[in-house]
C-alpha cells in the first residue's frame, strides 16, 4: 500500500488517509526535509513548498515528489540526491528515491505562513 499526500498547504495528510505505521515515519521524514535549507533563500525546502508530494509504502520506502525554485537553479543537477541521502538516512526508511517536476512550477504561494514570516513576506 502507498500513501500519498501531496503538500499543497504544507500541512500533514488526515489521519484517516494515512496507512497504520506511516504517519510516525512520514513525521520523521518531513522533520529531515526541514534540515535541509535552499540554498539561495534562508528557508528551508519543506516550508519552502518545494515538496510536492511524498509516497511511503509500507515496507519503508519514500519516493518524494519535489521542484526547485527555477530550472535554472545552479544545483538543479545535485540538489536531489542531497534530499534524498537526507530522507534515506531516516531512522525505519529502507531506501529514498527523488522525482525532480516542474509541474506545476513553483511560486511563493507554495509556501507556508512561517516560511513567508521568516522572510518579511507577511
Amino acid at each position: 500500500m502507498t500513501m500519498s499526500t501531496e503538500n499543497t498547504t504544507s500541512m500533514p495528510a488526515a489521519a484517516d488517509a494515512t496507512p497504520v505505521g506511516t504517519e510516525d515515519l512520514r513525521l520523521r521524514v518531513v522533520d529531515a526535509l526541514r534540515k535541509i535549507y535552499d540554498p539561495e533563500i534562508p528557508v528551508n525546502i519543506y516550508d519552502l513548498g518545494l515538496i510536492y508530494g511524498i509516497d511511503i509504502d509500507a515496507q519503508g520506502a519514500v519516493h518524494l515528489r519535489m521542484t526547485l525554485t527555477s530550472p535554472g537553479c545552479p544545483v538543479a543537477q545535485t540538489f536531489p540526491a542531497t534530499v534524498e541521502g537526507a530522507v534515506g538516512a531516516v531512522a525505519g526508511v529502507k531506501g529514498a528515491s527523488v522525482e525532480l517536476v516542474w509541474e506545476p512550477s513553483w511560486g511563493p504561494d507554495r509556501m507556508t505562513e512561517a516560511a513567508k514570516l521568516q522572510l518579511g513576506m507577511l
